[in-house]
Formats: structure tokens, C-alpha cells, sequence
């Protein structure tokens, strides 16, 4: 009997002191794989469009922990239509969570195929269209903005009052960019002449190359464009030995470290984290993603190799300031 009641008073005090210490917490379950594919019409080092996105994706891999938080598979020089889609749907078909077609020429591919894979989750850019699509997310990028702040320090700088821009197809961030460098030059000086070339291709290197030989031979001192072809603009201005370049979407200063005053960077990591978070969450799709100077997804980069006169660079500091805060309206 006695042996008995140490029995049952052992097993009322091992009861107590699991209650008193709480049952142990469970592990938390671990975080799925996440499988991002990405399209792009270009070189993932173009120093531009393509090489803007492959770096994010880099960027959000390390900041989850590497390849066995966000594995990245991508294709690029698609910028064929019909052999973009094809890789578009084939990674679809291999279970990629998310498949990112990185070009606006894109779109009615990403259109015909998402229904074909309701669970998942498909992003494309520059637009704002989702198709009312509950798999699919739109990106876009307020490239008037930082156009405009490229504006205001080339109108700043140039002495010839003769600026060049050499374009690809006046369609997208492509068109809004040089938009807003126009109006911010305008904002300094109505009377400098802003001449524009579209050369009616996003890759054809040697037709930028000779659109801005001809700005250049017209007397222009500054040039600016965008595309993964203004390598050759950039090329034409390195030749010339004395005019300055502005770059969009990456930034170009290693091209011609003395000639690029500054670059617009399109940062497309914060956008690509709540994509994915969203994902995790459930939500396939529907959103449209916008970069802005305020948001943080479009930068100001300023080339530390060029020497900025200070009075030049303040009057792009507030027009920075100014479109983030609103006092300053860029059209697109």
C-alpha cells in the first residue's frame, strides 16, 4: 500500500512540473521551396532591362538564405516572341511556383497560358494588366521620374544646348522615360532642343550606334536612351571624348566611368519579396506592382567617377525630393 501511494504521489508531481514548465512548443514547419523562373528578351548582364531583374532575384535569394530557400532558373535572349512562350509554358509545366516573363512584348503569351496553369503563379512587365487573372501579377515602373531628374541635370550641364536621345520603340518605360527627361529639361531651360531618334528596335546595337553618331554630329553634348542596345550609344559618346550619357534602368557608370553622370536603377527586390510572400499566403495573382522614387524601387544613382559640379547635383537632389513628395508632377 505504501509502495502504491509513492506510486500515484510520483505521477501527480511529474503532472505538476509538466504543467508548471508548459507543454514544449512544436517546431515550426519549414518553409517550402520556392521555384522562380525568368524569361528575359536580353543578356542577364545587358546593363539594363534583363541584368535589372536577374539582379533582384539574386538579391532576394541571398537575403532568404540561398538556393534551398528560392531556387532561380532563367532563360535569356528571348527576345523572339513564339520561343519565349514556349519556355514560358515549359516551365509551367515543370511545377515552377512563380514564372516571371521579364518584356512587354510578352503579355498575350502570358495571356494564353496562365489559364492552362491555375496554380501558378505568372508576373509580367512593363504593364499594368493582369487580365483579370487571379494567377498573374503586372509590373510596371514609373520611368518618367527618374527621366525627369536625369532631365534636370543634363539641362544643368550641357553648353551646346543640344541634347540626343537615341530611343528603341516609343512604347512603355521605354517612351514614359524619355517623357519625363523631356519635361525635366524643359523645367530648367524651354529653350534647349531635345532631339529624338526611335530606331524601332529594343536590340539592334549598330542602328543605336548610328542614331547617336548623328546627334552627336548635330552638335549635341549629352545623349540618353535605354534598351540593352544604348551599349552602342554609349560606345558613340565614348568615341566623341566629350559627351555625357544618362542611363535608365541599371546603372551604366562602368561603361564609360567618365562620361555616365547618372543612371535611374530599377529595383525590383521589395516587389519580388511581397510576390513571393504573397504566394506563400495564397494569393497567386491580381496585383500590379509600380516603381517609384518614393517606394524606393527607382533609384537615383550618381557615377562617384564623374565630378558633379554640387549646385548641379542639389538641383537633382530636389527634384527628387520634389516628385517624392509631390510638390513636383511628371507626366508619363
Amino acid at each position: 500500500m505504501k509502495n502504491k501511494s509513492l506510486l500515484i504521489f510520483g505521477l501527480l508531481l511529474i503532472a505538476l512540473l509538466v504543467n508548471a514548465c508548459g507543454t514544449p512548443a512544436a517546431a515550426p514547419a519549414a518553409q517550402k521551396q520556392i521555384k522562380i523562373a525568368v524569361i528575359m528578351p536580353s543578356a542577364t548582364n545587358d546593363m539594363a532591362f534583363s541584368q535589372s531583374m536577374w539582379s533582384a532575384l539574386q538579391s532576394v535569394q541571398k537575403d532568404m538564405g540561398g538556393e534551398s530557400a528560392l531556387q532561380i532558373a532563367y532563360t535569356d535572349n528571348l527576345f523572339n516572341v513564339p520561343d519565349a512562350a514556349a519556355a514560358i509554358r515549359d516551365y509551367a509545366s515543370k511545377g515552377f511556383d512563380i514564372v516571371i516573363a521579364h518584356g512587354s512584348q510578352y503579355g498575350s503569351s502570358v495571356q494564353d497560358i496562365a489559364p492552362d496553369f491555375p496554380n501558378t503563379t505568372f508576373a509580367w512587365g512593363t504593364d499594368v494588366n493582369t487580365f483579370g487573372m487571379k494567377n498573374v501579377y503586372a509590373y510596371t515602373a514609373a520611368a518618367e521620374q527618374g527621366g525627369y531628374v536625369n532631365g534636370v541635370l543634363a539641362a544643368k550641364l550641357t553648353k551646346s544646348k543640344i541634347i540626343g536621345v537615341t530611343g528603341p520603340v516609343e512604347v512603355g518605360d521605354a517612351k514614359t522615360y524619355i517623357d519625363g527627361f523631356v519635361q525635366g529639361v524643359a523645367s530648367v531651360d524651354p529653350t534647349i532642343k531635345v532631339n529624338k531618334t526611335w530606331t524601332g528596335s529594343f536590340s539592334d546595337v549598330a542602328l543605336m550606334t548610328a542614331a547617336a553618331k548623328t546627334h552627336i554630329q548635330a552638335g549635341a553634348d549629352i545623349l540618353t536612351g535605354s534598351s540593352q542596345s544604348v551599349v552602342g550609344s554609349i560606345g558613340a559618346a565614348k568615341d566623341a571624348g566629350n559627351v555625357l550619357w544618362f542611363g535608365t534602368q541599371a546603372d551604366q557608370a562602368s561603361l564609360a566611368p567618365n562620361l555616365v553622370v547618372a543612371s535611374q536603377v530599377y529595383d525590383w527586390t521589395a516587389m519580388l519579396k511581397d510576390m513571393i510572400a504573397k504566394r506563400q499566403a495564397g494569393t497567386l495573382g491580381g496585383t500590379v506592382y509600380t516603381l517609384t522614387l518614393s517606394n524606393g524601387g527607382l533609384k537615383i544613382a550618381y557615377n562617384p567617377g564623374y565630378n558633379l559640379p554640387a549646385d548641379v547635383k542639389a538641383a537633382g537632389d530636389a527634384a527628387i525630393k520634389g516628385i517624392q513628395d509631390g510638390s513636383i508632377t511628371v507626366n508619363p
